[in-house]
């Protein structure tokens, strides 16, 4: 497929003209007279752990947030992620590794009446990756706090790199600019029902592919080639959500959501999540979740090239931006308590939440199948293989305090 034609918006210039915007917003909405509230004082201790594909991540993380005469909130999040992968990727283009990802975020919340203005810096490195982003934000309560408005914006700027025993290909450095919209418009329908709508519109610019990651092509003879994937230097996309919750007359409450996605590329997607949460007792709270989700694929994706590329042809094989569904259920506990030998906490809860994720593929094929495996012959033909399928399981734990 030939290059295509992308629009570049100037990241620097956005920046700046949102900068402005959200400053100038805040300080319309510092004349207000009413009054918001500040997140509760507490601090948390997680640890994560994703399992499928070939794939394991787990670490820990733990956020503490700490108020400064109820005007002023201040937190700091420490993250790792522990990756060991033997993908289908990983497999078919090299061998499987370990490394680690280690992630620091820093923010504060000001409120000032009905107004609350956020900005936050998150940094995170990793052997190949260093991403740093800022993001500031404001938001805003009208009609006797009955109607919530929400600006965020976050500036992204990530440098990539590579690991190889080649110099040539150790050498390689890249940067990948991202700029991120949101906003936000909350109501209060009923004293039982609240209705969200979200928008988000992200631009990318930079390097935006995985420098691992190649395509594959037949040759003349029949025989499998593979070569770099080549992407555009530009993303631009815009995703809206629809989020409704209701609370039951028996404490219980349902939560819904609908999201549709579009980018530059060519995908489509949406999903559509439904989650109930019910109490039991006082110190008991149950909650069940579905989410279904789907996705067309990029323009310039193929599982199979018929040929090498051209000097400018755009190429994809990555899995997530072939056309797929996915399926997730699932569930969480949580136990709250107040224990005399923690009498300084105002309240203490136990958190656990498990999700199953299943995911078919519908034009990304299983490549294991037309190779030789120690000396055996190819299950399938090249671009015979059968669809590629994932189950994913994900554990969450966590300990939570408010003081």
């Amino acid at each position: 497929m030939a290059g295509a034609v992308v629009v570049v918006i100037n990241s620097k210039y956005i920046q700046s003209i949102l900068f402005v915007f959200t400053f100038s917003i805040a300080f319309l909405f510092s004349l207000n007279v009413f009054s918001a509230v500040l997140p509760q004082e507490s601090a948390e201790a997680l640890y994560h752990e994703y399992s499928g594909g070939g794939v394991t991540i787990s670490g820990p993380s733990v956020l503490v947030r700490k108020n400064i005469k109820d005007k002023v909130s201040v937190w700091g999040n420490y993250y790792v992620d522990n990756v060991t992968s033997a993908s289908i990727d990983v497999v078919t283009q090299g061998s499987a590794y370990t490394e680690q990802r280690k992630q620091n975020s820093v923010g504060f919340d000001v409120l000032n009446d009905r107004s609350t203005f956020s900005l936050s810096y998150t940094r995170s490195i990793e052997s190949d990756y260093d991403a740093t982003s800022v993001s500031i934000g404001v938001s805003q309560d009208f009609f006797g706090d009955l109607t919530t408005l929400s600006l965020g914006y976050t500036y992204g700027d990530d440098i990539v790199t590579r690991n190889s025993d080649s110099v040539s290909e150790s050498n390689f450095s890249d940067v990948a600019n991202r700029n991120r919209f949101n906003v936000a418009l909350t109501q209060i329908l009923t004293k039982n029902w609240i209705v969200s709508l979200n928008s988000e519109t992200v631009i990318d610019d930079g390097f935006l592919n995985n420098p691992y990651r190649s395509i594959r092509f037949l040759r003349t003879d029949g025989t499998e080639g593979s070569e770099p994937e080549n992407y555009p230097r530009t993303r631009n996309s815009d995703a809206l959500a629809l989020r409704s919750m209701y609370y039951l007359p028996y404490r219980a409450s349902v939560r819904f959501e609908h999201r549709a996605y579009t980018d530059s590329w060519g995908i489509e997607g949406d999903n559509t999540e439904i989650r109930y949460i019910h109490p039991y007792s006082d110190n008991w709270v149950f909650e069940g979740r579905m989410r279904v989700a789907s996705q067309g694929q990029a323009s310039f994706y193929s599982d199979l090239f018929l040929a090498p590329a051209a000097e400018d042809d755009f190429r994809a094989r990555d899995k997530e931006l072939s056309q797929f569904s996915s399926v997730l259920f699932g569930f969480g506990v949580t136990y709250e308590f107040k224990s005399r030998y923690l009498s300084r906490l105002d309240k203490t809860a136990i958190n656990f939440f498990y999700d199953r994720m299943q995911f078919k593929y519908d034009n990304f094929r299983d490549a294991r199948q037309s190779r030789s495996v120690n000396g055996e012959p190819p299950r399938s033909a090249i671009g015979q293989e059968d669809l590629y399928r994932l189950d994913a399981n994900v554990f969450r734990v966590f300990l939570s305090a408010w003081y």
